[in-house]
């Protein structure tokens, strides 16, 4: 049965990332790098400052950091790790140099999700915020756009209950679990009607599951208050760990470049027949990239309405640095780290396999403790994921049924049991499941990004005149 899903699955997925989605994306951060003179380039020393110096003033429910923390809780995951792993594996390694030419012009994406989300957010009375990409193609749009701004919700409603919230993590988290507690499933369970899998996975989703519960309760500040702890400490120790691995392993890195670039256009070059077209590894490139920092996705901007600022374009500074931190520094690393220890070409390995295997045997660590370090990451970063995308998800439901009260704690149960439940699904099905609901969400929300594309060029020059006349402290 599951051949027959997957292979249903994997049509709908080439259907979905097909090439002109990927230009779609790729064609609105070139749009913007040109409009805006590189920003991403000029202004990130600028960005990088402000990321952890708050606005002592403005509206909003959390800090610009704690905005960051949320949305980076989001992107920093199984994508980063797993994600990586799957691109290389089905694209060879060129799908890293697109994943990171996506990444780049990706950066001018996020700024723009950023400022729009807060020029266009709402908030009300309690000092609740609700901006997105729902708000910024109702309002900068028009409401003859509204229809637009409700297929968004609805896709943004699945991702977070199909794609990346749920299954793609959990799946990640017990696959890490198992294969270093249990990899050669000494002990079983048979759950009737699904399968047989490890006792580690069914106590991993028990004890995740009842973590998911405790943090979801206490809503955005709770999720954003326990990201602002778990993400920087995680994303160290991760950089440490593959810093490390690299300068280990440095006189390998100029042939890994070399794979990589030369793959990247030519891949039976690098991996002789078994290798696929250029356009499978810009596919997963892509594909991965925007699965990994969630550019163009309108994800990050519902979490970027939150903060407590006055100004969009220092808010879309903040939120351009989530996508350097995520795939330019984390995923590279990663990436390099599998091409130079010839992790990708190991037959039998797939997902966090993989990676386990490249720091197993790139670092100078005996192999248990190599992939203890790596488990310990991906749960922490996939944990993280998962709360920021039921906050996602959440604000898409309340944009969508108007509700804030029963509907969202229904799917927040829900939500839970998608945690659940998890593990019991196939790697390869997970990740073309999130994958589909990934394009789907991107369409509506690049579709915004070049109808608004002019308002970020005029907000973006006029703060910086005011920036520059100094009514705009450093």
């Amino acid at each position: 049965m599951w051949d027959t899903v997957n292979t249903f699955l994997t049509k709908v997925d080439d259907l979905v990332w097909g090439v002109p989605l990927m230009i779609l994306i790729m064609a609105g951060g070139i749009l913007l790098t040109i409009r805006m003179g590189l920003l991403q380039v000029r202004k990130l020393p600028l960005a990088l400052k402000w990321m952890v110096k708050n606005e002592e003033e403005g509206e909003g429910e959390v800090t610009s950091f704690g905005a960051l923390c949320t949305a980076l809780s989001a992107t920093i995951g199984t994508g980063n790790i797993v994600g990586v792993a799957t691109a290389i594996g089905a694209g060879g390694p060129g799908a890293l140099f697109w994943m990171e030419l996506a990444a780049f012009f990706g950066m001018a994406t996020k700024y723009a999700e950023g400022l729009l989300a807060v020029k266009y957010r709402v908030v009300d009375e309690e000092n609740h915020a609700l901006g997105g990409p729902f708000y910024y193609i109702e309002k900068g749009m028009g409401e003859g756009w509204k229809w637009l701004a409700k297929i968004f919700a609805f896709f943004g409603i699945c991702v977070g209950l199909f794609g990346i919230g749920t299954f793609s993590q959990v799946n990640g988290i017990s696959s890490a679990v198992q294969g270093f507690f249990d990899p050669d499933k000494a002990n079983t369970v048979t759950i009737p009607g699904i399968g047989t899998y490890s006792w580690t996975v069914v106590i991993a989703s028990l004890i995740l599951s009842i973590c998911v519960a405790l943090v979801l309760i206490g809503g955005i500040q709770r999720i954003a208050n326990v990201s602002q702890i778990i993400v920087p400490f995680m994303a160290i120790i991760y950089v440490v760990i593959s810093v490390v691995l690299l300068i280990c392993n440095i006189t390998e890195i100029p042939h890994a470049i070399v794979v990589i670039v030369k793959s990247a256009f030519n891949p039976q070059a690098v991996a002789g027949g078994v290798a696929g077209s250029m356009i499978v590894a810009m596919q997963k490139g892509v594909a991965r990239g925007i699965f990994s920092n969630e550019a163009g996705l309108g994800s990050a901007p519902i979490a970027a309405a939150a903060a407590k600022t006055k100004e969009p374009v220092r808010q879309g500074l903040i939120s351009m640095t989530g996508t350097f931190i995520d795939t330019i520094v984390i995923c590279t690393m990663t990436g390099i780290s599998i091409v130079l220890t010839g992790a990708w070409q190991q037959e039998g390995l797939e997902g966090v396999q993989v990676t386990t295997y490249a720091f197993q045997n790139g670092l100078p660590l005996p192999a248990k403790v190599s992939a203890f370090l790596l488990m310990l990451c991906l749960v922490f970063f996939a944990f993280t994921t998962i709360l920021g995308w039921d906050y996602y998800s959440e604000r898409c439901l309340e944009y969508l049924t108007g509700s804030k009260g029963k509907s969202i704690l229904v799917y927040r149960w829900l939500y839970i049991i998608a945690v659940f439940i998890g593990p019991y699904m196939t790697v390869k099905a997970v990740w073309t499941i999130a994958d589909i609901f990934n394009g789907l969400m991107a369409i509506p929300n690049m579709i915004a990004i070049f109808a608004l594309s002019g308002v970020v060029v005029k907000e973006t020059k006029d703060f910086f005149v005011r920036h520059k006349n100094g009514e705009i402290q450093d």
